[in-house]
């Protein structure tokens, strides 16, 4: 009478075990454990090639205000201070902050025959400026007359 009763002793589940799931959540968390780092450094290093940019682009403004007025800017010690001679003649509507959303650190000498681009890097931290490459994501990116000082080159950490 009742030979399609199904009470699913027996026969062929159709759902997976405790086994097969903790085994694909072992898996996940395998993948995700190397993944993310790489993911992590990426994003730094994006972080590091928008800050690199924008630098260029202020320092382009900076030269553009040298040309025309044949002296940097004299005297400055803030971005808020810089950012008025430039902005909107030299350059419309500069960035306020580098790509881990920081500040800039800019100055120029009392004569107006030098300046310096700065951003302070992660860890938003003045770190020491010896020039050249650097090696960590907290060293500061420094732009100097029309050149990078200090810029992040290699792997990352």
């Amino acid at each position: 009478m009742s030979m399609l009763r199904n009470d699913h002793r027996g026969g062929s589940s159709s759902g997976f075990t405790l086994i097969e799931l903790l085994i694909v959540v072992a898996i996940i968390g395998i993948i995700a454990a190397i993944a993310i780092p790489n993911l992590l450094n990426a994003i730094d290093r994006g972080k590091q090639k928008r800050t690199m940019a924008d630098v260029r682009t202020i320092s382009t403004a900076v030269e553009s205000y040298a040309i025309d007025n044949t002296l940097y800017p004299a005297g400055i010690a803030t971005w808020a201070s810089l950012k008025p001679h430039l902005n909107p003649f030299f350059i419309k509507d500069p960035p306020d902050v580098d790509g881990w959303n920081v500040g800039w650190d800019a100055t120029t000498d009392a004569t107006g025959l030098t300046y310096t681009m700065a951003s302070n890097g992660k860890d938003a931290a003045v770190s020491p400026r010896s020039g050249g490459q650097t090696t960590d994501f907290d060293c500061d990116i420094v732009f100097r007359n029309g050149q990078f000082y200090q810029w992040p080159e290699g792997t990352q950490s």
